[in-house]
């Protein structure tokens, strides 16, 4: 089975998380064994940021990696698993709400494609790239 990074490069709608991966230099932490619960925004989410974010974002690695750092939980949890949590702790330290009483959300975002199993752990698609505090 493909882990998480090799699935994001091969969706083909992750160029946008795959770059700002490669620039904060974690690709090697989310090829590693392990487990990750991954909340991915698409291409999709990331043209929602306003003009010019994602180019500041790369020049400033350290807030590039702190907010990829908050769309990963460590551990492998489903749909299932993250609704009777309620709360998670992203890598980042933060904490994360979910909602799954109407839907799934994380946070400010609406999960699109829930479940996605990798060797490494579970990707979880969104439409927003969401944000600490």
């Amino acid at each position: 089975m493909a882990d998480i990074v090799d699935i994001a490069v091969g969706a083909g709608s992750f160029s946008t998380l795959v770059t700002a991966v490669q620039a904060a230099g974690l690709v090697e932490t989310l090829k590693s064994p392990g487990p990750f619960t991954v909340f991915a925004p698409n291409d999709d989410a990331f043209a929602k940021l306003p003009p010019g974010t994602i180019t500041t974002l790369v020049q400033n690695i350290p807030q590039l990696t702190r907010i990829l750092c908050y769309h990963v939980v460590p551990g492998k949890l489903k749909k299932e698993d993250l609704a009777n949590l309620g709360i998670v702790t992203s890598v980042e330290g933060s904490t994360i709400n979910i909602n799954c009483a109407d839907g799934f959300e994380v946070k400010n975002a609406t999960v699109l494609a829930a479940d996605i199993e990798a060797d490494n752990g579970i990707i979880h698609v969104i439409d927003t790239v969401i944000l600490m505090g």
